[in-house]
């Protein structure tokens, strides 16, 4: 597990790839899962919506929340303006001076780049190893936190990067915020569609160094499971009246 180390300085040397042919997610009457984790914290609660569109970690990710893995786990890396990370089963037990960060449950995720979905603020992401297939880790995440750029900021990383960005995404990146630089390097796999406070304040905790939360940030999850199952179009007016 040694090669999980680099889960805890991967995010800060990464630079955006954001060129791969884009999938387009359409919107249908037909059935949609609908299926919404519960993250509970004592800052409060983050209602997640997962995406069908990835569903590998979707299916992963339930798995794991209805297994109970995630409870008493820390959000064991937080960098304000950036993310808050969490999920390593080490952290369950860890004592304070522990370094946490090197965790798994052995297996990995093949990634699931769709190009609809992106590191705006509130997205749930799978943390990796540097690895060239950028699988994602079979149970890390983050939950992104981001900052705000000007129009010309965003219009000068177009420039930069050569890649055109949607109107969604510089509609987002300019007002709620979040971190482009991690789009397709990083799978997107869920959105906080209630409790965007949390991430901040959870952000706001003072940290020591190696970014772990001087005082323990601890979890809870369950399943939230809407009667009768959303349909798609349920699913995207549910996402436009949570934004903030």
């Amino acid at each position: 597990m040694k090669h999980y180390t680099a889960l805890l300085t991967l995010f800060l040397m990464l630079s955006v790839s954001l060129s791969a042919q884009k999938q387009e997610v359409p919107e249908t009457d037909t059935p949609a899962t609908g299926r919404i984790v519960i993250i509970s914290t004592e800052f409060g609660d983050m209602k997640v919506l997962l995406y069908d569109a990835t569903p590998q970690h979707r299916d992963n990710f339930v798995k794991l929340v209805e297994a109970g893995f995630y409870d008493s786990l820390l959000f064991h890396r937080v960098i304000k303006g950036f993310m808050i990370q969490g999920g390593d089963p080490m952290s369950k037990n860890a004592d304070s001076l522990q370094a946490l960060g090197m965790g798994d449950v052995g297996y990995t995720i093949p990634a699931e780049f769709v190009d609809t979905l992106y590191h705006k603020k509130g997205a749930l992401c799978a943390a990796r190893t540097p690895n060239p297939e950028k699988a994602s880790s079979g149970c890390q995440f983050y939950i992104v936190q981001g900052q705000v750029f000007t129009p010309e900021q965003v219009n000068m990383m177009e420039m930069q990067q050569g890649v055109k960005l949607s109107d969604a995404q510089k509609q987002d990146y300019a007002t709620i915020g979040g971190t482009p630089q991690l789009d397709r390097s990083y799978t997107v796999y869920g959105q906080v569609i209630e409790g965007l406070e949390v991430i901040d304040s959870i952000a706001n905790v003072k940290t020591r160094p190696g970014d772990r939360p001087v005082k323990d940030v601890r979890m809870t999850m369950k399943m939230f499971k809407p009667e009768p199952p959303m349909t798609e179009k349920e699913l995207k007016k549910l996402k436009k009246k949570n934004r903030p």
